[in-house]
C-alpha cells in the first residue's frame, strides 16, 4: 500500500512539473521577436519587411527593417486577450520634406499578423510571420 501510494506521489509530481513547463513555454507572449513579410497597397505591389518587436507586459516596442535605414515604432500597443496590434512609425521620406507617418492596425493569429496600414492618402495591407 506504501509503495503505491508513493508511486502515485512519484507520477503526480512528474506531471505536475511537465505541466508547469509547458505552461512557462507557452507564457512567452505570441509578439515579441523578429518578424518577416510583406505590405503594399495592392497584390501586385509588395514591399518586403522584417520587424522587431518586444513586449513587457504593458509596453510595446519595437523597430522595422532594423539597420542603417531602420524605422522606430511609436504609440504602439497590444493586447494579448484579442491579439489586436496598433502601431505607429515615422519613416524618413525617400523624396525629403516631412517624415511619413504610418498608422498600422492588426491581428495575431497562430504565429502570422496580418493587417492594414495607411499613411496620407496611402493604404494596403500587410502579412507578416513570426520567425
Amino acid at each position: 500500500m506504501k509503495f503505491k501510494a508513493f508511486a502515485l506521489f512519484c507520477l503526480m509530481i512528474a506531471l505536475a512539473t511537465g505541466v508547469a513547463l509547458a505552461q512557462e513555454k507557452k507564457g512567452a507572449d505570441p509578439i515579441s521577436g523578429t518578424w518577416s513579410g510583406d505590405w503594399g497597397p495592392s497584390a501586385n505591389d509588395r514591399n518586403q519587411v522584417t520587424v522587431d518587436l518586444k513586449f513587457d507586459g504593458k509596453a510595446l516596442t519595437g523597430t522595422v527593417n532594423p539597420g542603417p535605414n531602420a524605422v522606430q515604432l511609436s504609440k504602439s500597443t497590444f493586447d494579448p486577450a484579442t491579439g489586436a496590434v496598433h502601431m505607429e512609425a515615422d519613416a524618413k521620406n525617400p523624396r525629403g520634406g516631412a517624415a511619413v507617418h504610418y498608422v498600422i492596425d492588426g491581428k495575431i493569429a497562430n504565429g502570422v499578423m496580418t493587417g492594414t496600414w495607411n499613411h496620407d492618402n496611402r493604404k494596403g495591407d500587410f502579412k507578416i510571420t513570426k520567425k
